[in-house]
C-alpha cells in the first residue's frame, strides 16, 4: 500500500515533535504518572520553567500525544489514549511492516478446550465481568445465549480452565455473510475476574490463532479500546498488527470512545 502525502506529513509531524529530548521526557512523565498531572508539577519534574513546559505541552497536544484541560488556575495534562496505538501504527505504516504470525507460548497450567453446552452460564458470567470493567466492549448488557450461539462460529469457541473452573473464553464471529469474506472473522477474548494475571488470555488466544490457521480462516480481526493496553500488547505478540485507530467510533455510557483495529493474516 502506497503511503499518501497527507499521511506522510502527519507521521512526520509526530516524529518531528519527539525529536526534542525534553518533550520525550515530558511525555514519559505524563504517561507513567497515570491520570492527569498539572503543568506546574511537570515543570518541576523536568527542571524547566513553567512557560517552557507549557510550550512543549502545546506542541505535544498539537500532534495528538496529549490532552489538555483547564482546571481553575491550573492546566491539567494527560496522554491521549489514541496516541498509545497511533505511534506504533505510524511506524508500521512508514516501515511497511506486516507482522508474521508468531503464536504466543501458552502457560502449561491453563488448559483450553472446546466450549460445551454446560459452559454457557460461566461464559455469560465472565462476559458480564468484562462489561463491568467498561474497557472490554460497547455492550451494556450480556447478550442472550441464543444471540451468542447464533453469531459465533461453532468450531471456534474455546474455554480455559484454572483449578478446574472456567476462567476465560474466546470466540470468533464472521464479519460478513458474503462468500468472499468466508475466511475473515472478528475475535473476542474474556477473562474471569478471579483469574486475571494468570495467562488465561494468552492461553485462549494461542488456541484461537492455531484453530483459525487449521480451520481456513485467513484473517482474524479485533477492536480493542486504547486504554486496554495489555490486550493490545498480547495481540501484537500473537502476530496481530495495528491497522489504525477508529476515532470516536461509538458512544459508551454517554462518552465517545476510540477503538484500535488490529488484524492477523495467515502466513
Amino acid at each position: 500500500m502506497t503511503l499518501t502525502v497527507d499521511d506522510a506529513q502527519r507521521y512526520a509531524d509526530r516524529f518531528a515533535c519527539l525529536a526534542d529530548p525534553t518533550r520525550v521526557r515530558l511525555l514519559h512523565i505524563v504517561a507513567t504518572h497515570g491520570g492527569e498531572i498539572a503543568v506546574g508539577a511537570l515543570a518541576d519534574g523536568l527542571g524547566v520553567s513553567q512557560s517552557t513546559c507549557s510550550h512543549h505541552v502545546r506542541r505535544l497536544a498539537g500532534v495528538g500525544f496529549l490532552r489538555v484541560r483547564p482546571d481553575g488556575p491550573a492546566t491539567l495534562v494527560s496522554v491521549d489514549p489514541a496516541a498509545r496505538a497511533g505511534l506504533p501504527s505510524a511506524a508500521d505504516a512508514v516501515l511497511g511492516t506486516v507482522a508474521r504470525p508468531a503464536p504466543v507460548t501458552p502457560p502449561p497450567d491453563v488448559p483450553v478446550r472446546a466450549m460445551t453446552e454446560d459452559d454457557w452460564a460461566d461464559v455469560r458470567r465472565i462476559y458480564g465481568e468484562g462489561i463491568a470493567t467498561r474497557n472490554a466492549t460497547f455492550e451494556a448488557e450480556v447478550p442472550s445465549r441464543r444471540t451468542l450461539d447464533a453469531k459465533w462460529l461453532p468450531d471456534h469457541r474455546w474455554v480455559a480452565e484454572v483449578g478446574g473452573r472456567v476462567a476465560g473464553w474466546g470466540a470468533a464471529t464472521p464479519v460478513s455473510s458474503r462468500e468472499c469474506y468466508a475466511g475473515v472473522a472478528e475475535t473476542s477474548i474474556y477473562v474471569a475476574a478471579h483469574a486475571r494475571g494468570r495467562g488465561v488470555g494468552k492461553a485462549v488466544l494461542h488456541r484461537q490463532v492455531a484453530a483459525a490457521d487449521e480451520g481456513g480462516l485467513w484473517t482474524l480481526q479485533t477492536a480493542i479500546f486504547p486504554e486496554n493496553r495489555a490486550s493490545i500488547v498480547l495481540h501484537h505478540a500473537a502476530g496481530f498488527r495495528t491497522i489504525g485507530v477508529r476515532e470516536r467510533i461509538a458512544r459508551h455510557h454517554g462518552v465517545w470512545r476510540d477503538t484500535v483495529l488490529l488484524e492477523r493474516r495467515i502466513g
